[in-house]
């Protein structure tokens, strides 16, 4: 690991204009990281990564790096590029071994986080920095959110964010688990208690339905559900997953390392139109799945899922739409299915708070730093904008951090 971090470190070109920052959504300086390290200055490169982005661990295991700074790199043109993630991943890992982070003072105002996926920690991170008393709410025994409950193991080992917990707290930052805002407590409690902003990072939890006759059947379950806990589910021999993004070919090789000996990966369309990485279906591949194109699910039964064969046509505007063609319904047998097509928002705090606006599609409404319609109350992450990367979400909530501090310093 370590040689093939300093050898791929010594490939980078120091280009003037690095292009790498320019692809990464967070703007990483990643040629002055590697410069630093190849100095022996590996704890001057950590805090550079981690001031800039505090989920640079996380991120070098999970963003599409082929698509930003490793797809910018102009090494890539010609040949291959800069391993960027593994050189990332050496410092970040390095760094918070060493990390003292600065102690809040909490001098400059309450601040309440609710939830603790990307965007919560990011905003937690920011503010108590900036000597805010921050307290995450979280949902969840832990915190992570999406990273913790959506993303298996063997992608992003939970222990990173188990590190990131004790930076929080070493911080000064106050944790509550277990906590519902919206229920047992509600944003006007929060604001009745001191808390001079609230920031809604809770994101998007509630499975998307296929409404296909079947669908409540016991052998039938929402991969956002079971990829929380995938060892309490009892899937059988051979599963079927219905959808073909990232999540669910996590789904498919979470259910190999539980049990599963036959995999199936149902897609409405082509290859070629398949919403998840390259890298991701090609381990997919590997572990074993199956995949089958052209196909959609008709009804879940007893005996599996009837599958009907799809082919595409021109909706006349342009954009190919998906149609079933009749009469080449087939069984396929499974033991179990599992449907991967998105998820959205759970609207308890919405729907127990007044003034929050939301979108046509459930998701809250904010301005262009992160504010709500209703004053004091700021969101960023998934809630907002739906299933996005984990660095999308770290850059529009460093903006929104920078938002919340100018609102309270408004109100002192």
């Amino acid at each position: 690991m370590s040689k093939h971090v300093i050898e791929d470190a010594r490939r980078c070109l120091q280009c003037r204009t690095p292009m790498c920052t320019k692809g990464c959504p967070v703007a990483t300086p990643i040629r002055e990281a590697i410069h630093l390290l190849l100095e022996s200055r590996i704890a001057e490169a950590g805090q550079l990564l981690f001031e800039n982005n505090p989920l640079s661990l996380v991120c070098c295991h999970v963003c599409p790096q082929e698509n930003q700074c490793e797809g910018h790199c102009v090494l890539g043109r010609k040949g291959s590029p800069v391993q960027i993630s593994a050189i990332e991943e050496y410092i970040s890992d390095y760094y918070l071994n060493i990390h003292k982070p600065h102690v809040s003072t909490g001098e400059r105002g309450r601040v309440a986080v609710v939830g603790s996926g990307p965007a919560g920690i990011t905003i937690a991170f920011q503010l108590s920095q900036r000597d805010f008393d921050v307290t995450i709410f979280e949902a969840n025994e832990q915190i992570g959110g999406i990273l913790r409950y959506g993303i298996p193991e063997f992608r992003l080992p939970k222990r990173v964010l188990d590190r990131l917990m004790d930076q929080l707290l070493m911080s000064g930052v106050k944790i509550r688990p277990n906590t519902n805002i919206g229920t047992t407590l509600t944003v006007d409690d929060l604001f009745r208690d001191g808390y001079q902003a609230i920031f809604l990072g809770t994101g998007v939890w509630r499975p998307h339905r296929m409404n296909k006759k079947g669908e409540s059947l016991g052998h039938v379950h929402y991969a956002i559900e079971y990829l929380r806990n995938p060892s309490v589910y009892r899937l059988g021999k051979t599963v079927a997953v219905i959808g073909a993004g990232n999540v669910a070919m996590d789904v498919a090789r979470t259910a190999f390392r539980h049990g599963a000996e036959e995999v199936y990966v149902v897609a409405r369309r082509g290859e070629e139109h398949v919403a998840a990485r390259d890298i991701e279906l090609e381990f997919a591949k590997i572990d074993g799945a199956n995949f089958l194109f052209y196909k959609d699910p008709v009804e879940f039964v007893d005996e599996g899922v009837i599958l009907v064969d799809t082919r595409l046509e021109d909706d006349g505007e342009g954009k190919q739409r998906v149609v079933p063609i009749p009469g080449t319904e087939s069984l396929l047998e499974v033991d179990s299915a599992i449907i991967a097509i998105g998820q959205g928002p759970r609207d308890v705090i919405v729907s127990s708070t007044k003034g929050i606006d939301v979108t046509d599609r459930g998701l809250v409404a904010v301005d262009e730093f992160g504010r709500t319609s209703r004053n004091g109350i700021f969101a960023s992450g998934d809630v907002v904008t739906g299933a996005k990367t984990v660095v999308e979400a770290v850059s529009f909530s460093k903006k929104v951090a920078a938002a919340i501090e100018e609102y309270i310093d408004g109100l002192n």
